[in-house]
């Protein structure tokens, strides 16, 4: 007589889902890394977290779990994401004379990263804000506009100034 072992077929299904639940953040897109500014740029670094818009683009607030004032992101996933005291970008260490590009009086250090999306650091302020924007909404040209949402949060609560 042959034997089989049979299991109740939505058994599968309810362990994928509880995976799935157990798996997946709560309340918004998962954190980014916070950076650890020093005291100075953390001061300023909250001030600007104050003054972030609702939207982004069109994408609304929902900043990453768990909360951070060194972080905050629009939209779902990916979202674009703001960590603000990070260190200097490697490329300005390079070469301290990169393009940057100037949106609404701030002037950002556009790279491209692999999975296609942008990462803008400010130049000359007095902390390094860092946006990563999601190649959905860059496209393959790179196009940086929507950095003329939080461009006036940075001009307000970042001063230019050089940091090393």
């Amino acid at each position: 007589m042959k034997s089989s072992l049979r299991r109740p077929a939505g058994l599968s299904a309810v362990a994928l889902l509880l995976t799935a639940v157990a798996c997946s953040a709560p309340g918004g897109p998962a954190a980014p890394a916070a950076p650890t500014p020093p005291a100075a740029e953390a001061a300023l670094c909250r001030a600007l977290h104050k003054e972030l818009p609702g939207t982004v683009d069109g994408r609304e607030r929902h900043d990453p779990v768990p909360a951070s004032d060194f972080t905050a992101a629009w939209g779902g996933r990916p979202a674009i994401v703001l960590r603000c005291g990070v260190p200097k970008p490697e490329l300005l260490k390079r070469d301290p004379g990169a393009d940057a590009a100037e949106i609404d009086g701030v002037d950002w250090l556009p790279e491209k990263q692999p999975d296609g999306s942008v990462r803008c650091t400010t130049t000359l302020r007095e902390a390094w804000v860092e946006v990563t924007l999601p190649k959905q909404i860059t496209g393959d040209a790179g196009d940086i506009g929507a950095l003329t949402d939080v461009a006036d949060a940075v001009k307000k609560t970042i001063p230019e100034g050089i940091i090393s």
